[in-house]
């Protein structure tokens, strides 16, 4: 998860003959000013949508100038944006944490399932951005289907390389893409079911040890799925030869042919 804080964009400069103190507390102001408005609209967003909230409204409840939204994000699409965006990041941005070739299987899943999971760790704030994300399915802006194009659809694509490596398939099947959604299912289940978890069972999910602990449980699942792919595929390539002339028709003459 990405910390909410300042853009790549230079804050405001201050005057010639400012202090470096001066100059110092312009840029933390600055940095503060940006955090309060993501924070406040990621609230506001998640509760309302984007078409139901004003610029006005996110100003006020953030107790900030309405000035300082154009300012850092341009307009409110692009505070939007940044809102959708920078919290979690992307599904694609630790695509390198488990597609190496180097690695075991266990250390993929367990690269993979980390960079998943981290975000819980967050507490409140995660939950506003699945809020958010559950909104922007029913309310599309255009930022989901831009996610799942430059996020999900390559972070899968890379599951699925790190399966086909290790199960030595050349080219990923239908079966192979079962299993990486398979994989990812569970950890998906638990941003999707957090409220039940949280009433349930709330300690499964209450700190960073809990999430570790999760973490470590489900990459020994999803090595025991694999593990069935890797005997089905074993199986489906040695077929006893008994099988196969039992499949064969009977031929008149042939010794099989009853007198």
């Amino acid at each position: 998860m990405r910390p909410m804080n300042e853009p790549a964009s230079p804050t405001p400069h201050a005057p010639a003959r400012a202090t470096t103190a001066s100059r110092r507390k312009l840029r933390a102001d600055g940095i503060e000013a940006r955090t309060q408005l993501l924070q406040t609209a990621l609230r506001l967003f998640s509760d309302k949508g984007f078409s139901k909230t004003s610029t006005r409204e996110i100003a006020t409840a953030a107790n900030v100038n309405i000035a300082s939204i154009s300012y850092y994000f341009g307009d409110k699409a692009g505070l939007y944006r940044a809102v959708f965006t920078e919290p979690m990041g992307s599904a694609s941005d630790d695509i390198a944490l488990y597609d190496q070739p180097g690695l075991t299987l266990r250390q993929s899943l367990q690269g993979f399932f980390a960079s998943f999971l981290d975000p819980l760790k967050q507490g409140e704030l995660v939950k506003l951005c699945t809020r958010l994300h559950f909104r922007e399915m029913l309310e599309p802006t255009g930022l989901w289907a831009a996610e799942i194009d430059n996020g999900i659809k390559p972070a899968h694509a890379a599951l699925v390389a790190v399966l086909s490596r290790h199960l030595g398939v050349a080219v990923p099947d239908d079966r192979l893409h079962r299993l990486a959604f398979s994989i990812t299912g569970p950890a998906l289940q638990i941003f999707v079911g957090r409220d039940i978890i949280e009433l349930i069972r709330p300690q499964l999910i209450s700190d960073a040890d809990a999430v570790d602990r999760w973490t470590s449980e489900l990459v020994d699942y999803a090595l025991a799925m694999v593990g069935v792919e890797a005997d089905r595929r074993q199986q489906a390539s040695q077929t006893p030869m008994a099988n196969l002339v039992q499949s064969l028709p009977t031929l008149p003459g042939s010794i099989h042919e009853n007198n």
